[in-house]
């Protein structure tokens, strides 16, 4: 993945904005279908992120990984986290402090949620607020889950036929 093509998001105003490189401790989000993926980039190509379905139907743990797979082949953006208290390297150090926990929660503990906590001090997540302040919302990314479930499913039982 070339970083030079991410783009950096303002958490006011969600627009994109100028390509820059990319910084350490940043909060990098990944479109996907009706949802947004959530996670502090390391350094070194590396991601730390809390897996939770991003790659599966089983939810996952914080866990560190290259940035190609954290994109999972969606688009990337850079998010400005307006009023972040912690910066670099202690982002990356409170990300990193929490590697291999496995307390997902889509509702209360998720991906943006970690991400929140690693750069403000404070677990919350705009997409849960959305969702739940617009129903419709709600059921459009509850939808998109569903067919991202069904299809790391069939994915799953594909990968373990050809292995057998």
């Amino acid at each position: 993945m070339n970083t030079n093509s991410l783009q950096t998001t303002s958490d006011a105003a969600d627009e994109p904005s100028s390509t820059i490189d990319l910084p350490i401790g940043s909060h990098l989000v990944s479109t996907r279908c009706g949802y947004e993926h959530h996670g502090i980039y390391v350094g070194n190509g590396r991601v730390v992120h809390y897996a939770g379905f991003a790659g599966s139907a089983h939810r996952g743990p914080v866990e560190e990984v290259e940035l190609d797979r954290f994109a999972a082949g969606h688009p990337l953006t850079i998010r400005a986290t307006l009023g972040a208290r912690y910066l670099g390297e202690e982002a990356v150090r409170r990300a990193r402090s929490r590697l291999g926990e496995n307390r997902y929660r889509l509702l209360t503990n998720n991906c943006e949620h970690f991400c929140a906590w690693v750069l403000l001090g404070e677990s919350r997540s705009e997409q849960v607020h959305c969702s739940l302040r617009h129903p419709r919302t709600g059921m459009h990314v509850l939808m998109c889950l569903v067919k991202a479930f069904v299809e790391a499913g069939a994915k799953n039982r594909q990968f373990a036929a050809q292995v057998a």
